[in-house]
């Protein structure tokens, strides 16, 4: 036992923070490291997911839900295949499903293969080039019987690679040249057929812009042959209004849906009249029904009804995040209530079913499916179908529960948010004389956000008796546009400044020691880190996990995606000491 510990009213030892004992190890933490890279419905109505595998060197893997309770789920990827895109260097939209047909990126070579749910032997669609061309957020064409996808072509200018929309054969064997569809801009996103029609929606945009700064949404109409003769800008192409349309669907009865930002400043959900060329919201709300496109095939509502006679569609939104329905026809707004407080995707399986992917304070990453009442104003059934970490029940009561917080920056007066996670050990407790130490993450991206929801990889600080706090600076998403572009320009300046008030807020509030606070990130917020520690005096020390620390090289080496994201968050003439 150590030295220090004695036993306290409450049945706990108590002892200095930051020496609790806990089972939580780095080895736990590391094991839980699965994660899910989109789903879909086979034919059958059962779902489809890609997971990541740690212990088989993080292989990429669809799976197909079990047949039914009790059963097991079944890999359909094969050995020697892993589904996995490299398309804009971070991926996503790697397969499509159809019936018990799958189109999906194998990862060693980039081509795209069919196969037969069942089937162990992929085919290959598309020739040979090797990982230097990659599709992405591909999907079927049920009017010219092929596969419409995103290509990005590195053969001719590796840093400057062409991105197209293409399409490919699925009906021959033979493996045939892609036929070309859009060209012209420097990226493309969300190739979606209308079922009805023989049109298609897409969005499109190009640099200096990220698709979040500044995107359009187009529809183009197929001639007989299947080449687009005629297109429409039906988002985004007016100069005077500044908005970044994303995930556009068709429903089942040819209506054309998606999301923006052009009014209020936070992505809401519109729907585009063809004959008026109107664009009119279906609900408006300070809040944030999509997120920043850093991968391809994110999927944020979907049509309750196959038939979509409910003319109701399920979403997901936040600044905190919940799960709604929302009627088209009375235009009402439905709070489902469900376990998850963290919603990342949805896909519609039925009348009254969905799946989401989520996560809450006591559950990890985890996909669900959830079955509403014949009203659809609740939900009657929420299983989990898949979870990132199966074993982790065994350590809650070891799980500190997130605070959110709002809380002022010191030096311009504005406000941010963060998630504080108190010390938490279920045998262990601080003596009433002592704060606790802070770590302070900063988030990657850093277009990215921080959520309240399980990670072992806080709980392995709070539950040895540290507090952890996550903070959401100015610059992260799920806080509308004028909240995100705090950083632009202010990069090393407007996030250190709120990680630091952060912390000083913690400290002022009694949460915690104002003599031991430290602050870690990793990647970008790898460079928040070390900015802080650079130009502050906040901090006792830092870890920067593989974050950023030189931007000129980092600059010089960036990929297309990424080419002037850089420029737009930093204010090049001057150095960081001079800002700070």
């Amino acid at each position: 036992m150590h030295p220090r510990i004695a036993s306290g009213a409450t049945g706990k030892s108590t002892a200095p923070y930051g020496s609790w004992e806990s089972p939580i190890s780095a080895a736990v933490v590391s094991a839980a490291g699965r994660t899910a890279e989109g789903f879909a419905i086979a034919g059958d109505g059962r779902l489809v997911w890609v997971e990541t595998r740690p212990e088989d060197g993080g292989r990429a893997v669809l799976v197909k839900e079990a047949a039914g309770p009790g059963g097991k789920a079944l890999d359909v990827t094969p050995q020697g295949f892993a589904v996995r895109s490299l398309a804009q260097e971070y991926g996503g939209g790697a397969f499509a499903v159809q019936g018990d047909t799958v189109v999906f990126s194998n990862y060693t070579d980039q081509r795209l293969y069919r196969q037969t749910i069942g089937d162990n032997s992929p085919l290959p669609l598309t020739p040979d080039y090797g990982p230097v061309v990659r599709y992405a957020d591909g999907v079927f064409d049920p009017h010219f019987h092929r596969f419409v996808t995103i290509m990005e072509d590195h053969r001719h200018n590796s840093s400057n690679p062409i991105t197209t929309i293409v399409a490919v054969g699925i009906s021959d064997p033979d493996v045939k040249e892609y036929t070309m569809l859009v060209s012209g801009n420097d990226f493309y996103a969300f190739p979606r057929i209308d079922p009805t029609k023989k049109r298609m929606a897409w969005i499109e945009w190009s640099n200096p812009n990220m698709s979040w700064d500044k995107s359009q949404l187009w529809v183009g109409y197929f001639n007989e042959k299947g080449e687009i003769k005629e297109k429409i800008c039906v988002a985004g192409g007016d100069p005077t209004i500044v908005e970044s349309p994303t995930e556009p669907k068709w429903s089942s009865k040819g209506e054309l849906f998606f999301i923006t930002d052009r009014r209020s400043g936070f992505w809401n959900i519109y729907k585009w009249d063809e004959h008026s060329r109107a664009v009119t919201p279906l609900h408006s709300l300070d809040a944030e029904f999509s997120k920043p496109m850093w991968i391809f095939g994110v999927s944020s509502y979907g049509f309750l009804g196959i038939d979509d006679t409910s003319h109701k569609i399920v979403c997901s939104y936040r600044m905190e995040s919940h799960v709604g329905v929302l009627d088209q026809d009375s235009e009402s707004f439905l709070k489902i209530d469900i376990p998850f407080s963290s919603v990342t995707n949805i896909v519609v399986s039925g009348d009254r079913s969905f799946y989401i992917e989520g996560a809450s304070a006591t559950l990890p990453v985890s996909i669900a499916k959830v079955t509403l009442d014949e009203k659809r104003t609740m939900a009657t059934d929420f299983s989990i179908v898949w979870s990132s970490s199966e074993d982790v029940a065994q350590y809650e009561s070891y799980f500190s529960l997130p605070e959110f917080v709002e809380f002022p920056n010191v030096i311009n007066g504005q406000h941010a948010y963060a998630y504080f996670y108190a010390p938490y050990n279920n045998f262990f407790q601080g003596s009433s004389d002592e704060k606790p130490p802070l770590l302070v993450r900063t988030h990657g991206g850093p277009t990215d956000e921080a959520r309240g929801v399980l990670d072992l990889s806080v709980q392995y600080w709070t539950s040895r008796g540290w507090a952890f706090v996550d903070v959401n600076y100015g610059g992260s998403s799920g806080y509308g546009r004028e909240f995100r572009e705090r950083l632009l320009a202010q990069w090393g300046v407007v996030d250190v400044n709120d990680c630091c008030s952060c912390a000083a807020f913690l400290v002022e509030t009694g949460r915690v020691d104002g003599q031991r606070l430290c602050v870690t990130g990793e990647s970008a917020g790898g460079f928040t880190t070390l900015a802080c520690l650079a130009f502050r005096q906040t901090f006792k020390a830092g870890s920067s996990l593989y974050g950023i620390a030189d931007l000129a090289s980092l600059r010089a080496g960036m990929h297309k995606f990424e080419a002037y994201y850089i420029d737009n968050l930093v204010i090049n003439k001057l150095t960081l000491r001079d800002l700070l």
